[in-house]
């Protein structure tokens, strides 16, 4: 069966993305999914003198082979002044150190989420635009606005949104 990876960007162990990756894990219906969460591979801060001392740490040995892994990806960040968080743009770095781009040429669907009504789209519009340099095979991309209105007790409610990430996720299963 193929296998898709859902992570979010966020190291918050409130993150909301983390918990929109939770329930959209869900959707997926012919897919085996394994959720990640970034708080679980730690790393320095990347630096070419921290590289070349001490080499790569394990934590990011182990998320980029997990990377590898997969036949595609689910991804949501949180925005962090328009872009996205340092914590996942320093695992960004060191992967990419790694003799490869960390969406591996797969097919990827972003998300991002927020309490405003925006839902993070400046950072979703970011993401989708610098991350097929870093290997994402982009299906597509959903910001959801008001999370704290369209969720709850751990589901997505019935509407739009909820009909369009569905539809996100059938075409990435379609496509791996």
């Amino acid at each position: 069966m193929k296998k898709i990876i859902a992570f979010s960007g966020s190291n918050s162990s409130k993150s909301i993305n983390q918990q929109l990756i939770n329930i959209v894990a869900t959707m997926a219906k012919n897919t085996t999914v394994e959720i990640l969460n970034i708080r679980d591979y730690p790393a320095i801060v990347y630096g070419i003198d921290e590289e070349e001392t001490n080499g790569f740490p394990e934590s990011m040995i182990a998320f980029n082979e997990k990377m590898k892994e997969a036949d595609g990806f689910i991804f949501s960040s949180p925005e962090h002044n328009g872009s996205m968080p340092a914590a996942f743009k320093n695992t960004l770095d060191w992967v990419s150190r790694m003799g490869g781009k960390i969406f591996k040429e797969k097919p990827t669907v972003f998300l991002s989420t927020s309490p405003g009504a925006r839902g993070g789209a400046s950072v979703l519009d970011h993401l989708m635009t610098v991350m097929p340099h870093r290997g994402a095979k982009v299906v597509g991309g959903h910001p959801l606005g008001n999370f704290y209105e369209k969720v709850e007790n751990g589901e997505l409610k019935e509407g739009d949104d909820k009909v369009k990430i569905e539809a996100l996720i059938q075409e990435l299963e379609s496509v791996i």
